[in-house]
């Protein structure tokens, strides 16, 4: 009898890899790549990165596996949407949490800093962040990005505005507010002006919708949420 040939072994195929943007893009209704999602807002809050359609599929899946939420996981997805305005990231993840999780004393915190910002009220939402830091300081970046904003509210309205109101709007003062203005005159296009007394303007960079001749030049309307957002700064 002549030897049997030996079977052929096959060959063993690594598992692929995929992203988790290409688990979103293929798989978004499937439950098995949760612990994926969950595992990437950690990684967001980590590496300070952000993205918005992942934790949209990652709250619509917990929308199925109400089972399955994490409370931290949805915290820090909301947390790092108010970090995003004036994009209106927040409003769309909220619309995905169930009324009754709104409830919980930490989303109703989260609920009413959204609302201080979209107000320009951002002395009260100093002192709110400042109640509540187990909830914001768990993500970093948070507070330089509401400074961000802050600044992008002020510039909507104001060519010019009172050192106290920047302080105030960005809660820094003393030295640390002296620092910062050095910084974003020497890198931003910023200047200081000197008032009566000790006082001091900040002059802010002009744009379509701070100043007037601008805007009549520009062939662009000013969107709709921006007026929103300066009617309560002028009241």
């Amino acid at each position: 009898m002549g030897r049997e040939a030996p079977k052929q072994q096959q060959q063993q195929q690594p598992p692929v890899a995929y992203t988790v943007e290409q688990l979103v893009a293929v798989n978004r209704y499937n439950p098995d790549i949760l612990p994926d999602l969950e595992n990437y807002v950690n990684e967001q809050v980590s590496s300070q990165t952000y993205s918005l359609d992942a934790n949209l599929c990652l709250l619509r899946l917990y929308q199925f596996e109400p089972e399955k939420m994490s409370s931290q996981i949805v915290a820090r997805i909301l947390v790092k949407a108010l970090m995003a305005m004036p994009a209106p990231d927040f409003s769309l993840c909220l619309f995905l949490i169930p009324e009754r999780v709104q409830m919980e004393e930490q989303f109703k915190t989260l609920i009413v800093l959204s609302h201080y910002l979209e107000t320009g009220r951002f002395r009260q939402f100093w002192d709110e962040a400042a109640k509540n830091r187990h909830i914001v300081e768990a993500v970093p970046g948070f507070e330089q990005a509401v400074q961000g904003y802050a600044i992008h509210v002020l510039s909507l309205t104001y060519q010019k505005v009172p050192r106290a109101v920047l302080a105030e709007a960005i809660n820094i003062e003393g030295l640390s507010l002296d620092k910062f203005l050095e910084h974003q005159v020497a890198n931003y296009g910023w200047a200081i002006e000197k008032t009566q007394g000790k006082g001091q303007l900040i002059v802010l960079p002009k744009n379509e919708f701070n100043d007037p001749v601008l805007k009549k030049n520009t062939s662009d309307s000013v969107p709709l949420e921006h007026i929103t957002r300066i009617f309560p700064i002028l009241s």
